[in-house]
This record gives C-alpha cells, structure tokens and sequence, in this order.
C-alpha cells in the first residue's frame, strides 16, 4: 500500500474525527484510489536524496505515499484548518514533514529555503528538487509555469491537473491546444510521462476530468553558443510568443505588429530567421520564437 488514506473510508474517518468538509472553493476533491497513488510515485522517480516541493496536501493522502519516497517533502497548504489533520497523518520535522501555511502563489523561495532548513537534515539539498502534487485546479497552470521559471533546483515536475490544462501542457505545434502557454513551458522543459484520472478516483468526485504529467527540466539553449539562454533572452522570447498569440487568427506579422513590435524590424527578423511572416503563431515551436526574439534584438 501506497498511502493507507487513498480511499474513501479512511478519508471520511480523517474528516469527521477532526470536524471538518470538503471545500470546493479551494479545489478541495481527495484522491481516494491508491494504485492511482502508486502511478504518481513511478513518474516521480523519487529518492532519498529529494526534496519534493507538495502544493494543496488536503489530509495528507500523497504526501504519505511521498514520504515514504523521498528524503523530505515541504507542503504549502492554503487551507490552516488542515495544519492539526497532517500533524497527525504527517508528523512533523522530524517525519521529513515540513508545512508551509499560505497561498502558493505567494510563497516564494525564502519561505521555502526556510522550510527545508526547518528540517535540521544536513544530507538534503537546501531547496525542493521535485515539484508532486494533485493541485488546487484554480491556479494550476500558473504555479507549474512560475515553478519552472522561479525554482530552478525543481528538475522533475509530476503533477495532477485538470485534463484540459494536460492537454495545453502536452500540445505540440500546429494542433488545437498549443498556445502561448505551451511556448512558454517549452522554455524549460517538455513533457515524459501522462496518464488520465477519472473523476471516481476522488472524494467528492470532480466535475472535470483530470490528467497526470511529468514534465522533465531540458533548458533551451542558444543554438549559436551552446549555452543556457540568457534571462534577457528568456524575458524577450516570453514578449515575443504573447504578441505572436495575441491574435492568434491573424498572420504572426500582423497580430506582433498589432501588438507595438515594428513592421520594418519585424520583416528583418523573419528574413534572417527563415520564418514566413504570413504564418500563424501555432505552427511555431517555441525554438523559432527563441531566434525570432534573438533576430528582433540585434
């Protein structure tokens, strides 16, 4: 058994003993199937040696299970009625359990960095190495992305989200869910790994389907270099695929053109970079909007 609170029973029990519900205003549906569970951890990969960065633990359910894995796991929960439900399905620091009450949107790397070190464990890195978690849906895609780009000690990413929002992650160029986001991830990783989620796996069942992706951390490069892109290369190329997907019915020309980029300059990059300006933004693998950006600059 991966976890001994993957099922409904066990959940409920968890629940009542403390006096608590469900609250679907913090996108609060528990994992209740434990092979599910057991999936998440094959993706995960994890060792004695991570640090799993957990995101909206609820009751504990996949922390346990990732504990049992991992060397530590640091949970940022929203939710403070929970803190007394995982002292007692996670212990404490000296369990490897380290909770950080809050919004996840708001914590940052001085919070978690404290985290850790709360741990008192020399053998472990100082920041999370893995980010696993069954995410609060609402802000899903906002916390993968800022992780990627905030946490570069993340190297591995396996998380729950809607199944709509696995699509957009997984989507490659020139198919319907491939957008800005999309190019954006593709700064910083790609997908290795997915499985679909029934809502029957959860408790209350969800009234969407849900997905689990592993995204592995594989940095872009300057193909002239050979080095990581520069934070102004990375900043630019960001500016570039929002003008590119602002309208995204329109030519790249027109819809960068709409969006303050210059005609002229604009028809100098596509010159130097082979790129056809009457083309749209989705046919574009987020390496093109990386030499595009790198055209626009000279």
């Amino acid at each position: 058994m991966n976890s001994p609170l993957a099922n409904v029973s066990a959940t409920r029990a968890v629940l009542e003993r403390h006096g608590l519900w469900t609250k679907h205003h913090l996108g609060q549906n528990f994992l209740v199937n434990d092979d599910v569970i057991g999936k998440i951890l094959g993706l995960a990969e994890l060792g004695p040696s991570d640090v799993v960065l957990e995101v909206g633990p609820g009751i504990g359910t996949l922390s346990v299970a990732l504990l049992g894995s991992a060397g530590a796991v640091v949970a940022v929960e929203a939710d403070r009625s929970l803190a007394p439900v995982l002292a007692e399905t996670c212990g404490g620091v000296d369990e490897g359990f380290s909770l950080v009450l809050g919004d996840a949107l708001k914590v940052g790397e001085d919070d978690l960095s404290e985290a850790v070190a709360a741990l008192g464990r020399d053998d472990l890195p100082t920041m999370p190495t893995a980010f696993v978690s069954n995410l609060p849906y609402q802000v899903a895609a906002t916390l993968i992305l800022r992780t990627l780009e905030e946490l570069p000690s993340v190297r591995r990413i396996v998380v729950m989200v809607q199944a709509e929002v696995a699509g957009r992650i997984a989507a490659t160029p020139g198919g319907r869910e491939y957008g800005a986001y999309t190019a954006k991830l593709g700064l910083y990783g790609h997908v290795t790994g997915r499985f679909n989620v029934s809502p029957g796996n959860f408790f209350p069942p969800p009234h969407v389907d849900s997905a689990v992706v592993r995204i592995e951390r594989r940095e872009l490069v300057d193909e002239a270099s050979g080095e990581a892109l520069a934070p102004e290369l990375r900043e630019a190329t960001t500016r570039v695929i929002d003008a590119a997907f602002a309208q995204r019915r329109k030519t790249i020309r027109n819809s960068m053109g709409s969006s303050g980029f210059d005609k002229a300059a604009l028809d100098a990059a596509f010159a130097a970079t082979g790129i056809d300006a009457r083309c749209r933004a989705e046919t574009l693998a987020t390496a093109d909007f990386v030499r595009l950006a790198q055209a626009l600059s000279v």
